[in-house]
């Protein structure tokens, strides 16, 4: 990690990280807390593991947050203090509604990424900032539904909270293992495109080895760079 001018004004610096840097750390993160819990790593890891990692690093996790005065679509928000640690809200329909289970799980992460990668930047910049300072002691990030898990890099940091969510969810390392199992057992050779039926099988198996929804998973494998954006060709060796 560097850092460098902040180009949106958010800060003077922000940090940058590399994909790679940011799947070291998010695959490090969750298979620690697995082998700590069970001594052993296996995904799916589960929506009430999810809650304990988030909630280890913050002062409070509501999961029945109501939104509607708040904007549209927004599914959840980290409030940073000074001197705490944050308090993170997840719309309330996701904890309610099973059928949502795995926007529940991106959501989850998606404020993690905040958490994790994001409570020192803010941190710094109010010790940085003059003790008659008239900004408010207290930042809220509110994430939409389109952020949440997004390949777009048009905001650092929701790109960073973005890739978090994946990185979280589909470890590098153990993508890798799944793809090309995956790829041996539908009988994939070479590559193929991302809508291809033998695409969509992949996508798909990627999704239920990881309880993610088959668009999270398509992020993922475009991500690591599996998918090519531009030709939506399949490389197994990446």
């Amino acid at each position: 990690m560097k850092w460098i001018p902040d180009s949106t004004g958010r800060f003077a610096k922000r940090p940058y990280y590399t994909p790679e840097e940011l799947d070291a750390e998010c695959e490090k993160i969750v298979t620690d807390f697995l082998r700590n819990k069970y001594g052993k790593i296996e995904f799916p890891i589960s929506t009430e593991d999810l809650k304990l990692l988030l909630e280890q690093d913050v002062a409070d996790l509501d999961l029945y947050a109501d939104f509607a005065t708040e904007g549209n679509d927004i599914e959840g928000d980290t409030k940073f203090f000074h001197a705490v640690k944050p308090k993170v809200r997840i719309l309330k329909e996701l904890t309610e509604n099973d059928r949502m289970e795995n926007r529940l799980r991106t959501t989850l992460t998606h404020e993690y990424g905040h958490v994790f990668f994001h409570t020192a930047l803010f941190e710094l910049e109010r010790k940085n900032q003059s003790l008659f300072s008239t900004k408010k002691k207290e930042t809220v990030n509110q994430c939409k539904r389109e952020t949440i898990f997004s390949n777009s890099r048009k905001d650092w940091m929701e790109w960073q909270a973005g890739y978090a969510c994946g990185a979280f969810l589909i470890p590098a390392s153990y993508l890798k293992d799944e793809l090309l199992k995956a790829a041996q057992e539908i009988g994939i050779k070479g590559a193929i495109q991302r809508h291809s039926a033998e695409g969509n099988l992949l996508v798909g198996e990627i999704a239920k080895t990881f309880k993610v929804s088959v668009d999270a998973a398509a992020v993922r494998l475009l991500q690591k760079g599996t998918f090519s954006e531009s030709t939506g060709g399949l490389a197994l060796g990446a």
